[in-house]
């Protein structure tokens, strides 16, 4: 296991307890906060459970779960200031100066933090503040962005990547059917298009509305362009997008999708909203940006991309071009890096 460092918290008495995993030194006991519950198939649950893997091949106890009790946890990973700030509360309360992580989403960042009290006193509280794409700081007060940290999310790469068939020109939508995805932009974007495009949307992602399920439906039988897949498995999702010729996310919101490392890392091609979310991990000239909401603009791209094998080539090399961003190992560096930094403060704090 290394050397063992033993600190003593003055505040409660207790020992914490730290092991030298040989690229930084860590805390040995983790809980990771996530509001969504065991199952679900939410962007911030698989985070959580990412997070929790990739803590615990560092050599870290990891338990991901929103109770208020802590069991001696060294240090607290909550996700959602808003969501989770009664256990952002009920930690700092319990465990006094042990360090305290706050991962803040999308929402958090572009829809709770202006008004809820309770989502701004989680950032009050909280150590350090990971986001997961480049310019999620400039969305919060100065005077917390030095605890800011960017961790972009990985991906590992499949072993073998589909061979691309078929006569239609399929363009991937990934993502639950809700508002703030804007789902239907793809296929409001296609219809209409002339014969002579192959242009299919192939949609997956679940419909957590029965009203999403029935605008979805609806869709299928009025746009012979677009299908509706539903959920589908993570290996049958990437393998849809591995063979997909483009992929489009139009959200309105976003804390840094997941899919743009999916697609960047299998080399897919990307169609995305001008929004903090997307160009903080696509970068501001990436060639396929369009206006959110934007009908027309992204019809105009995707006839484009069909038919111009240069703007194609260029979103696939913009897509290379950011891959590296996303490989695990660049991800288990940044999160080795943050809790060595909080090992360092707190034995500051406790000496």
């Amino acid at each position: 296991m290394g050397r063992v460092a033993r600190s003593l918290a003055r505040q409660n008495k207790e020992y914490s307890i730290w092991i030298d995993c040989g690229y930084s030194t860590v805390p040995f006991r983790i809980q990771i906060a996530c509001p969504a519950s065991p199952g679900s198939k939410s962007g911030n649950r698989v985070t959580a459970l990412r997070w929790a893997r990739i803590l615990r091949e560092s050599g870290c106890r990891v338990r991901v779960s929103a109770a208020c009790a802590f069991d001696r946890a060294d240090l607290l990973i909550a996700l959602h200031a808003r969501r989770s700030a009664r256990i952002v509360r009920a930690f700092r309360r319990q465990r006094g100066n042990r360090p305290l992580v706050l991962a803040l989403t999308g929402t958090d960042l572009y829809r709770d933090l202006p008004g809820s009290a309770s989502a701004r006193g989680s950032v009050a509280l909280a150590d350090r503040l990971v986001v997961l794409h480049g310019l999620a700081a400039r969305r919060l007060p100065r005077s917390v962005r030095s605890r800011v940290r960017v961790i972009h999310q990985s991906v590992r790469p499949m072993a073998k990547t589909p061979v691309r068939r078929g006569a239609t020109f399929d363009v991937c939508v990934i993502g639950h059917l809700r508002s703030v995805k804007d789902p239907f932009r793809a296929a409001l974007a296609v219809r209409g298009l002339g014969a002579d495009s192959a242009i299919r949307v192939l949609h997956i992602g679940e419909a957590l509305d029965a009203r999403f399920a029935q605008r979805a439906r609806a869709e299928q039988c009025r746009n012979a362009r677009y299908r509706w897949l539903g959920v589908r498995s993570r290996p049958e999702t990437l393998r849809r997008l591995a063979r997909s010729r483009l992929m489009v996310i139009s959200s309105r919101m976003e804390g840094g999708a997941n899919v743009i490392g999916e697609a960047a890392t299998l080399g897919v091609p990307i169609l995305a909203s001008r929004i903090d979310g997307n160009v903080g991990l696509l970068g501001a000239d990436h060639p396929g940006l369009f206006t959110p909401g934007g009908t027309d603009e992204l019809r105009a791209l995707l006839v484009r991309a069909e038919s111009d094998a240069a703007f194609i080539s260029s979103l696939r090399r913009a897509s290379r071009r950011i891959a590296p961003l996303f490989k695990p190992q660049r991800e288990r560096r940044a999160w080795r890096s943050l809790l060595s930094e909080l090992r360092q403060e707190s034995v500051r704090v406790t000496d």
